[in-house]
């Protein structure tokens, strides 16, 4: 332990690159995913439109290779890309979601979903039509309003520190934060929705949070001359905040039985997980070098 405490207060320089590789490869991600697929972030239904069918599901079988068995059978049907999910409820599938993207006939969709499935139409829990060019246009609002949150947030920090330096080790830790949430969230299939966009928002509050409470400690409430001590102190605030707010997170996300709240949740926690990395090596190599360029 004494050496791992001594790598952390002597090679803090070293350390800075690790978050730096980690942002970089997510930048690559990103660019990857634009490049493929024409969008930075794959988006479900309610970004991009189409139609879908909500379906009970009360079967014994393994309900995931139900889904993929119904997706491959829908797909060779209507010959156009389907997708089928589970939906689950206190750990239990009891509804199947399909959607496709082309919704101009309708009637033929649902016909198709009965012959396989054996479910009558008055059976279905719900199904709808999303216009794209409104999911389009939430996508483009929510979206500027990110940039917008980000760009205020950037401005409260600089006017209440008044230093370039600290100011900008957290916008950039709020940065890499957003960033590779981002590439983590497309790297496990994730499909970008309006729960998520909200999600994203919220990160940002979360993710300077504790930025403001290390640079608060270590410039504003000098209770000691050692850097290393006032370290320590943000630390154990600091750590013991994200980590009851990891497991506050993680027992909504297995509780919620709504599928947009596990969505929510989903993106906080890989965001917090990501964010003690970025305030406890990056944001403290930043001041530690900012501190020792001063003297």
């Amino acid at each position: 332990m004494t050496k791992i405490k001594q790598i952390y207060e002597k090679k803090y320089r070293l350390l800075l690159w690790i978050p730096i590789i980690l942002f970089v490869l997510s930048i690559a991600q990103i660019g990857y995913q634009q490049y493929t697929t024409g969008s930075f972030a794959e988006k479900d239904l309610s970004l991009k439109g189409g139609y879908f069918v909500k379906i009970p599901y009360e079967l014994d079988q393994d309900a995931n290779q139900y889904a993929v068995d119904l997706e491959a059978k829908l797909i060779e049907k209507l010959n156009r890309d389907v997708e089928v999910t589970t939906i689950t409820t206190l750990g239990r599938v009891d509804a199947i979601q399909i959607e496709t993207e082309i919704f101009d006939d309708v009637g033929t969709i649902n016909q198709h979903i009965v012959d396989i499935t054996g479910i009558k139409q008055e059976q279905f829990l719900s199904q709808g039509i999303v216009n794209a060019s409104l999911g389009e246009s939430f996508f483009k609002e929510t979206f500027r309003a990110i940039v917008i949150a980000f760009i205020v947030m950037a401005i409260v920090v600089f006017v209440y520190f008044r230093n370039f330096g600290p100011s900008m080790a957290i916008v950039t830790a709020a940065l890499f934060d957003i960033v590779m949430t981002m590439a983590v969230f497309n790297l496990m299939g994730y499909k970008l929705s309006t729960a998520a966009i909200s999600a994203f928002l919220m990160l940002i509050g979360y993710s300077v949070d504790t930025d403001i409470l290390l640079s608060t400690k270590v410039l504003k409430q000098k209770k000691s001359t050692d850097i290393n001590e006032n370290i320590y102190a943000a630390m154990r605030t600091g750590l013991t905040m994200t980590i009851t707010t990891i497991g506050a997170l993680t027992v909504a996300f297995f509780v919620a039985n709504s599928f947009v709240i596990q969505q929510i949740m989903t993106v906080l926690l890989i965001g917090l997980t990501i964010d003690i990395m970025n305030t406890w090596i990056m944001n403290v190599s930043i001041l530690r070098m900012y501190l020792e360029r001063k003297k």
